[in-house]
């Protein structure tokens, strides 16, 4: 269900109700489902504006993008804009500009390290002294491999900068170890776990347990409180932790596998055809988004193991941890789970389905795809409104709805859209899908 607890929230202005909020309606007059639609605004913006940022460390800009962003700021300023469908409309524009973004990102990625490629990257520790870097960063990541070539010590990826591995550019690295943890919010109990130096490169971090807080750094935006921060990509004093700390206790090593770039998935395009046309694949999916710590999550590791054994899964984000650890096998060599990257990697499973479109002359909506997002924090807000710009329907959503949702807006896009809040039963939900 939606968020009822509160009609709206806003106290952005002196006359404000009771000094402390509107709940109800604006004192200014501004309805509720405005004051929800420009939330979701501000969110979706915030989520443009990381991928922004990121996109610009490596030289990339778009005047565009930046324009967006001041217009739909000024556009939730107080007694500027009280039209529904106008707000919708902007939402809609903030999708076209997210999908904007995300390809600006994907293209600084692809030129600065080359497109992924598929990987088995290690997980576990192995001997020797460690780093572990966390966030979405990959020049973060380059700077710190420039920097401990010639050394002993291991670089180590958590969450979601586990996709670097598949870039050429970075895999070339011998320092590149393997991947420790999972999605950010195992970091206390993964940074606790082992005695390594840490350094988190953006959003997703967590304020530091004294365990381990004197061997992280933080840096660029990232800022934890009595956390040392990394400036102009000098890691010396990271370098120095690590190597203070001595080794770390091997361990038991499994694989994941990471890196299915759009042009990796198209190089197989006359073989998942055949497998279609044979009836042998009955229906892709793109199963991921934002992950959390919360039981209901775990509803997509179920619906991804009872997925029957003729369906593709393209997975993207920290959503795919859980269950990325599975054996889901191939069908005759195409793998089953494909791991295309980072949460703006999302624009990797956007042009496979764009191919899949050519390859079998349909439009996007007949296609047998089904899109399950997992739903977090503001960058997912863009996620969803880059494919609802794009036209996707018949998209499922969870755990629960975002709480800017009202009645008023779940009508719109399940009227509009077809969109489907996920039920929590995982294989009723496949029945209902797969028909």
């Amino acid at each position: 269900m939606a968020n009822e607890s509160l009609d709206m929230f806003c106290y952005q202005c002196s006359q404000t109700a009771h000094g402390t909020g509107c709940t109800v309606s604006g004192v200014c007059g501004k309805k509720p489902t405005v004051a929800r639609l420009q939330d979701n605004l501000i969110f979706t913006m915030k989520g443009i504006s990381a991928y922004n940022y990121n996109a610009n460390v490596l030289g990339k800009k778009n005047p565009e993008i930046d324009e967006f962003l001041t217009k739909g700021l000024y556009t939730t300023l107080t007694n500027v804009n009280f039209d529904v469908n106008d707000l919708v409309a902007l939402a809609l524009e903030a999708g076209k500009v997210s999908v904007d973004v995300m390809r600006l990102l994907k293209d600084a990625h692809i030129e600065a390290y080359g497109e992924p490629q598929p990987v088995e990257v290690k997980v576990g520790a192995q001997e020797g002294p460690a780093i572990i870097v966390t966030g979405h960063d990959m020049k973060a990541l380059e700077e710190l491999l420039k920097q401990v070539e010639g050394t002993d010590i291991k670089v180590y990826t958590h969450s979601e900068m586990l996709p670097a591995h598949g870039y050429p550019g970075l895999n070339k690295y011998e320092n590149l170890a393997g991947q420790l943890g999972g999605a950010w919010h195992d970091q206390r109990m993964t940074f606790k776990k082992y005695n390594a130096a840490i350094v988190g490169t953006s959003n997703c971090v967590l304020p530091a347990m004294d365990s381990y807080k004197e061997r992280m750094f933080t840096m660029d935006v990232a800022k934890l409180e009595g956390v040392k921060t990394v400036d102009d990509y000098d890691f010396s004093e990271v370098i120095e932790c690590a190597k203070s700390l001595g080794s770390l206790e091997p361990e038991e090593l499994t694989t994941i596998t990471t890196g299915w770039s759009a042009g990796a998935i198209v190089e197989h395009a006359e073989k998942i055809k055949e497998l279609v046309l044979d009836g042998k694949i009955s229906r892709f999916f793109v199963v991921g988004g934002c992950d959390k710590a919360a039981k209901h999550n775990d509803y997509y590791r179920e619906f991804v193991q009872n997925l029957p054994e003729d369906t593709v899964i393209l997975t993207l984000a920290c959503g795919k941890y859980k269950f990325n650890d599975l054996d889901l096998g191939d069908i005759e060599g195409i793998p089953r789970l494909l791991d295309v990257g980072q949460c703006n990697d999302t624009i990797v499973a956007v042009d496979v389905a764009l191919a899949l479109c050519d390859l079998f002359e349909m439009e996007l909506n007949e296609l047998p795809l089904t899109i399950v997002l997992s739903w977090m924090e503001q960058k997912a807000a863009a996620v969803l409104w880059a494919l609802l710009y794009l036209g996707k329907t018949d998209m499922w959503i969870g755990p629960v709805l975002p709480a800017w949702c009202n009645e008023d807006i779940i009508n719109v896009l399940v009227e509009n859209y077809n969109l489907t809040p996920i039920t929590g039963d995982a294989i009723a939900d496949i029945k209902t899908i797969m028909g």
